[in-house]
């Protein structure tokens, strides 16, 4: 398994795009986040996922957990490295989850902060709350912080991807010298 992960706005799914040409299938993580804590808790859209009590979060997340590690063939996880929540940040990825897969590489996604706030200013498709720059910059570090844990946590070696703005090809070669 690939962990594919960073912030809201950094571009994961438009790098990951590439990857449909590839043997690989893309399985997102808050996707299946959604499914249970609607079915189980009642939540009306994705973004509200963030906002429930840190213990009903890890309920779900070892649901999720157990649904992915019976995940069999190619597979890249497109997820969060962390989630910023009213209380502080949870691990995307908590040891509890990640000591159920085998990872084979972790993948951060990154982009110049000011890029990523203009990208979620244009993206009518999601619910978010507004956040400042600062408050952006806070979480993009602490996703690199999550990062070195979880290689440290899995053994799995640890890349950045920058997907500046008119770069995308290039984030997505990158990617792919990880596929082939």
């Amino acid at each position: 398994m690939i962990v594919v992960m960073g912030l809201p706005g950094a571009g994961k799914s438009t790098v990951l795009s590439i990857a449909h040409k590839t043997d690989y299938k893309i399985v997102n993580y808050g996707d299946l986040m959604f499914e249970i804590a609607s079915r189980d808790f009642g939540v009306k859209h994705r973004d509200e996922l963030r906002k429930l009590a840190p213990e009903t979060q890890k309920k779900v997340q070892a649901t999720v957990g157990k649904a992915l590690s019976a995940m069999k063939g190619k597979i890249i996880l497109d997820t969060h490295c962390s989630i910023s929540t009213p209380k502080g940040y949870l691990p995307g990825l908590p040891h509890s989850l990640l000591s159920g897969l085998k990872v084979d590489y972790l993948v951060l996604i990154i982009a110049p902060i000011g890029e990523i706030m203009g990208r979620r200013k244009s993206d009518n498709t999601r619910v978010r709350d507004s956040e400042s720059s600062e408050s952006a910059s806070e979480h993009d570090s602490m996703n690199r912080s999550f990062l070195a844990a979880y290689s440290c946590l899995t053994g799995a070696p640890a890349m950045i991807i920058s997907n500046r703005d008119g770069k995308l090809k290039l984030a997505q070669k990158r990617l792919l010298s990880l596929l082939e």
